[in-house]
Formats: structure tokens, sequence, C-alpha cells
């Protein structure tokens, strides 16, 4: 809800700037539970809290509208642009907003990347990675575990290989549960993987003073952005050959879950997830996809083109297309999201 709320509240502030009259803004999706009017804008409260959705007046394209000075259509392209990007730009700030206020009342940062001059506490040994194949995968140990009966990494290492071939207790803690993990480690793992096949991380809690926390903000926003954008062009890359399974990706059901296991760690962990998701949802949305904002804005590129806007029943109908496609895959990631769970 609040991802989504961002997003269209940007669509929101920059139609009203620009002098297009915003019918309607909802919190959530109908049936109704109450809503009031203020102005031209009729506000609404809907019982599911899954988003929300702005109703922008006549929002399609079509000539009749372009004399209506208060249309969307009878503005410039690059108004009608502002008012689309909007949207992922206020993702992208909600990201930023987060990052930041999570770095002045403490965030989990890795013990090699402390900003100069700050202190890291409570560090902690923690699995980032575990490796296919491996006596870790076989023992279901997970990235996010906390290996709590070592202080660093060294410790952790030597301990593995003091005990290759035999089998050996590990306490981990997992969202807040104190687990008991057997393993054993292989004596000769070759291929490039460790004993065990996990890669560790020593994790602490870092307090930074406003302007500290602007900064390193602004940074970690910005690797977020590269980081998520070249896993998503992977990602995507590998959906086209056919190498990706409903188990890597996660719809409103898997983001619940998701957001669970975050807030049994601390807020600091729900605000780096709610940045993590807004990123994904901004260049996400900006791909130039049918019934995405990177579709209409593609739409606009080809109207700038031609010198004239697309056929609105062809634009109406490939955005219609495009919306049935993505709410099919939303029921069917939301149905395999839900097997997990059972």
């Amino acid at each position: 809800g609040i991802l989504v709320i961002s997003h269209e509240f940007g669509h929101f502030i920059a139609a009203k700037k620009s002098g297009i009259r915003v019918d309607e803004f909802a919190f959530g999706f109908p049936p109704k539970i109450f809503g009031y009017k203020k102005g031209e804008t009729t506000y609404r409260f809907n019982l599911l809290p899954f988003g929300g959705y702005v109703k922008i007046h006549e929002e399609d394209d079509d000539e009749e509208f372009k004399n209506d000075q208060r249309s969307f259509a009878s503005k410039p392209i690059w108004v009608r642009s502002m008012v689309i990007v909007a949207g992922v730009v206020f993702n992208i700030a909600l990201a930023w907003a987060v990052t930041v206020g999570g770095y002045m009342i403490g965030a989990p940062v890795s013990a090699d990347s402390v900003p100069g001059g700050a202190s890291i506490k409570n560090v902690k040994v923690i699995i980032v990675g575990v490796q296919d194949g491996t006596p870790a995968q076989t023992a279901k140990l997970q990235p996010g575990d906390e290996l709590v009966d070592f202080a660093t990494i060294k410790a952790a290492q030597d301990f593995i290989a003091k005990n290759k071939g035999q089998e050996i207790a590990l306490n981990i803690k997992r969202d807040g549960d104190n687990l008991s993990v057997k393993a054993t480690p292989s004596t000769n793992p070759g291929g490039g993987k460790g004993a065990l096949g996990i890669a560790m991380d020593e994790i602490g809690i870092v307090r930074l003073p406003i302007h500290k926390a602007l900064w390193e903000g602004t940074k970690a926003t910005y690797y977020k952005i590269i980081v998520i954008a070249g896993a998503l062009f992977n990602f995507i890359s590998e959906a086209v050959r056919g190498g990706v399974g409903f188990d890597q990706v996660a719809g409103p059901v898997g983001i619940v879950s998701a957001t669970g296991s975050a807030a049994k760690l601390g807020l600091t962990f729900v605000l780096n997830l709610i940045a993590l998701l807004s990123i994904n949802l901004a260049i996400i949305n900006i791909l130039p996809l049918p019934a995405l904002d990177g579709g209409r804005l593609l739409f606009l590129l080809i109207e700038k083109i031609k010198g004239s806007p697309v056929n609105p029943k062809i634009s109406s109908l490939v955005h219609g297309i495009g919306l049935v496609l993505l709410l099919t895959l939303m029921a069917i990631i939301t149905y395999h999201d839900i097997l997990k769970l059972i």
C-alpha cells in the first residue's frame, strides 16, 4: 500500500501542478469504505489495502479532449511525460527517504563498508549466500541466518576447517527463532566451492547524524538502483531463455511474508526492504511494456516522431491486453506464493 500510494501520489501532485484536473485519488481498491470531496477531487478509502489509484481527467490521448485545457490530452508531450514519470520519481524518493531514515535510527551495514568516522555496534556473522550442491544447501541453511556461536568470520572459517568430514552442529538465529542445524563439511569440495558452501559477512548497526545520513543514504540509494537494475536485466534475459521459475519471483503474498520476516529483525530491516521494493517498482514501471508507465512513455515517443497521437482505439487495446496479461501473471505468482507458505 505504501509503495503504490507513493507512486500514485507522484502522478497526482505532478498533474495538479501542471493544471490537469484530478477527479479521484483512492487508497486501496474497491469496495469503498468512505470518501469525501475537496475542491474538484474526490478522495476515497477502499476496503482492500493493496495499493491505490489516481483518476486523471481525460487521461487518454484523444483528439476530442485537446480543447479541454484541464485535460491530460491537452497538455504538451513534455508535460504528459513528466506526469507519467512522476510516479517512478516518487518511488525513488521514497527509497531514498527510508534509507536516510534508516541511517539516522541505525542501519545494518557490513563491517567492511562502515562510513568514515562512524562506529559499528552489535556485529553479527550472517550467512549471505548458499552454494548449490553443498552441505549447507543439504542442511537447509539460508541467506540471512545468523551464526550465533561466532564473533568473526575467521572464527567460523577456522571451526569449519578443523571439522572437515565430521558432522557439526551450528546454532543459528532465523527470523528471530533459535535453531540448531547439523551439517558435514566436505573434505574435498572442488569446483570453487567451500567446505560448507556458505558466504558470510559481518553485519552491524551504524547510526549517523543527519548530515552524514543524507550523504550515505544518497550513495546507498544510487548503489541499490544500479544493482537492482542489473539484476532485473539478468532476470528478464533468463526469463526470455526460459531459465526462470516462479520460485524466483514474489507477489503481494510473498511481500507480506518477507515483511513479516524483516519485522522480526527490527524496524531498520523493514525500511531497507521498503527501499528495495520501491526501487524494484520504479524500475519495472519504467520498462516500455503495455499498461506500465514506460509503455505510455513509448506511445508519447511515437507521437513525437509521427507528429500525431497513436489512434486511441489501438492505444486502449494494447494497454488493455497488457493489463490483462499483467493481472494474469500476478494471479499465477500469488498462487505460487501461497503454495510456498503451505
